[in-house]
């Protein structure tokens, strides 16, 4: 068994769009390509500011890239924009998440999360979901400095379980966070929930899965 399994957080263990569908109501027909925008946009930003060396938090980034959302699709309600804000404050964790730590941590495994998101923020999101005694660390890329998949990011990881790169399971839905893992020397699997393409063949996940319960498996053997 590895010595830990570290999460990627958003869209790994928290449903990145449930922020806008707590308001598709409100928004309307175009709620889930707003939500998508803002998603890709997000991470886009992340990439670029990791590129050209110039940081900022992922907060800030989360407001531009909403706003980058909102004028792309239309105008939406007033005062709706800050109540999507702070909704992705406390996203909804994907329904198998307690569970799952809770199993890793019965098994012996120690777990934790390295995210791209802001110390604040991740600290909402683990209360909102009441998870927090389910993890042993709660790692935000603000220590290194930079966004991933730069490879001192995810160092954090292995400097926390003071263990060799191959001695970490690495779990993210985003596939290029898996290829960064995966060259970093983790041993990454790809949580594939949505059946998407593999876009990097030349650094393949050590597995695929559709959620994360296959895990409690393999931590039980």
């Amino acid at each position: 068994m590895p010595t830990a399994y570290v999460f990627d957080a958003y869209g790994t263990l928290f449903d990145v769009h449930s922020a806008a569908g707590r308001y598709r109501d409100t928004i309307g027909p175009d709620w889930d390509r707003l939500s998508q925008i803002w998603r890709t946009k997000h991470l886009e930003y992340t990439w670029i500011h990791a590129q050209t060396g110039s940081m900022t938090t992922f907060r800030i980034l989360a407001e531009r890239s909403l706003d980058y959302a909102i004028a792309s699709v239309g105008s939406i309600p007033k005062g709706l924009r800050e109540k999507l804000l702070d909704a992705y404050m406390t996203l909804f964790a994907y329904p198998e998440v307690p569970e799952v730590l809770s199993g890793l941590k019965a098994a012996g495994a120690q777990t934790a999360f390295l995210s791209t998101g802001d110390p604040e923020m991740l600290d909402a999101a683990v209360a909102s979901a009441g998870i927090g005694d389910l993890l042993d660390a709660v790692i935000s890329v603000r220590d290194a400095g930079i966004f991933k998949p730069d490879m001192r990011v995810y160092a954090l990881a292995t400097g926390r379980f003071s263990c060799a790169p191959a001695d970490i399971s690495f779990q993210s839905s985003n596939r290029w966070d898996a290829a960064g893992a995966t060259v970093f020397g983790m041993r990454s699997v790809w949580i594939n929930r949505f059946g998407m393409p593999d876009e990097y063949p030349d650094q393949p996940a050590a597995r695929v899965l559709k959620d994360l319960r296959p895990l409690l498996e393999e931590a039980r053997t």
